[in-house]
Order: structure tokens, then C-alpha cells, then sequence
């Protein structure tokens, strides 16, 4: 079966950025950027994140706001400031031994930078390459790792799986089977999210009085370390 799979991923696999370098640090932020938000929007956001910032260090080196104002429209803005952080401490201290010691890298974050970047012996399983595994009901190894998330991107999908253009549909024990998405997220429109991106939006274009902004908002970025507030005013950490 994973013949099958590696055979149809050298056709059919994505041509994705990150796939094309080994270094720790442009996986970590792609991996960062892919957490809650789709590959097409991510790709370009990525390209230019490298572009501004090529090392660990050159992001260890700007200021948070910078990082926050570069991130804008990629949502969950806390990413922004853990990649930081993550930066900050590599800078200082070199890759830890575990890499969940990272603000923000969970261990399946920590499982994609040792699989793709240091090509250990590992595989990071994500909702499409868990569900993969749990519709076939097979054991593939680390080597797969990149196609079975392909494949459950684009073919074994949720809902409604392609079974038809799937490569592993002959032996599948779940073929045609839907399923439900495992959450729903609520709709953005009215939401506290929506709320404290307006009041983002807002301090990122210039520092603004707190009596003009949603306060609770406000409460929620500045727990978050996204704004400080001074004297009245709320603006964007130093």
C-alpha cells in the first residue's frame, strides 16, 4: 500500500516552498503559518516572511511589533509572537533536544521540524495523515509522511473522499465511507475573534486611545502580549 502511495505522490504531489529546503527554521515557520490557516493563503505569506526574515537570527532581531504587523491576515496573531519568541530562544541558545521547549511548538510541530528538516526517523500526524492511517487501517512509515498529507488534503478528504482518484481505493477498507469534520469552527462574522482584529487593525495602523477601541478586546490582546497600553493609549509592544 505504501508503494502505491509514494508512487502516486512522486506524480501527483504538491510543489510547496518548504518542501525544498532542509533548514529547521523555514520549516518551523511554515509549519507555524500551516497550523490554522489554508496552504494557498500561506505560500506567498511565506515567501515574503523568508524574504524579510532569511535566518533564526534576523527574526530573533526585530522588534515585536514588526512581527505582528508582518503576520497581519494570517490570523491567531499569538502564532506570530511564539515564532518569535522561538526565534529568540534558538537565537540564544541553539536548537533544545526537545523541540516542544519552543514557545508554540506542540509535538506534533516538534515531529514535522525532525522529519522534514533533520530527516529523523519520525511521523508527524496530522488530521489528514491520521485519517489516512485510520481509513486504511495501515502503518506507514516516516518516509510517507509528506504524501499521506497530500493525499489527505486533496483526495482522502473528510466529507466527501475522491476514492475514485485515490491510489490506495482498491485495497481501502473504507471506501466511500463520509465522515463529519471532527469541529466546527464558529463563523468569524460577530465573533470576540473578529473583535479583536478590528481592535488590531486599528493599533497597527497607528497607537489609539483605549476609550475609542472595544475594551475587552483590548484585555484579551494585551494577556496575549499582542498591545500594551500606556497612559490611555494602546499600541504595539516595542
Amino acid at each position: 500500500m505504501e508503494s502505491a502511495l509514494l508512487a502516486w505522490f512522486q506524480r501527483s504531489g504538491r510543489d510547496l516552498p518548504w518542501r525544498r529546503t532542509r533548514d529547521p527554521y523555514a520549516i518551523l515557520v511554515s509549519e507555524v503559518m500551516l497550523q490554522q490557516t489554508q496552504v494557498a493563503r500561506v505560500v506567498p505569506r511565506y515567501l515574503a516572511w523568508l524574504e524579510r526574515w532569511p535566518t533564526v537570527e534576523a527574526l530573533a532581531a526585530a522588534s515585536p511589533a514588526d512581527v505582528i504587523l508582518e503576520w497581519q491576515g494570517l490570523g491567531y496573531n499569538r502564532r506570530a509572537l511564539n515564532l518569535h519568541r522561538a526565534a529568540r530562544a534558538v537565537a540564544e541558545g541553539g536548537w533544545p533536544d526537545d523541540l516542544t521547549e519552543l514557545p508554540g511548538v506542540g509535538r506534533y510541530t516538534a515531529a514535522a521540524i525532525r522529519r522534514f528538516a533533520l530527516e529523523e526517523d519520525v511521523l508527524p500526524v496530522d488530521v489528514n495523515v491520521a485519517r489516512v492511517q485510520r481509513r486504511t487501517g495501515h502503518a506507514f512509515s516516516p518516509a510517507a509522511a509528506a504524501a499521506l498529507m497530500d493525499l489527505g488534503a486533496t483526495i482522502c478528504l473528510a466529507r466527501i473522499p475522491r476514492c475514485d482518484a485515490c491510489p490506495l481505493a482498491t485495497p481501502c477498507p473504507s471506501r466511500g465511507v463520509r465522515e463529519e469534520p471532527l469541529r466546527k469552527q464558529g463563523p468569524f462574522e460577530g465573533s470576540f475573534r473578529q473583535r479583536r482584529a478590528v481592535a488590531l487593525r486599528s493599533v497597527s495602523r497607528e497607537p489609539t486611545p483605549l476609550r475609542l477601541l472595544d475594551g475587552d478586546a483590548v484585555v484579551a490582546l494585551e494577556r496575549d502580549g499582542l498591545v500594551v497600553v500606556r497612559d490611555g493609549v494602546v499600541a504595539l509592544p516595542a
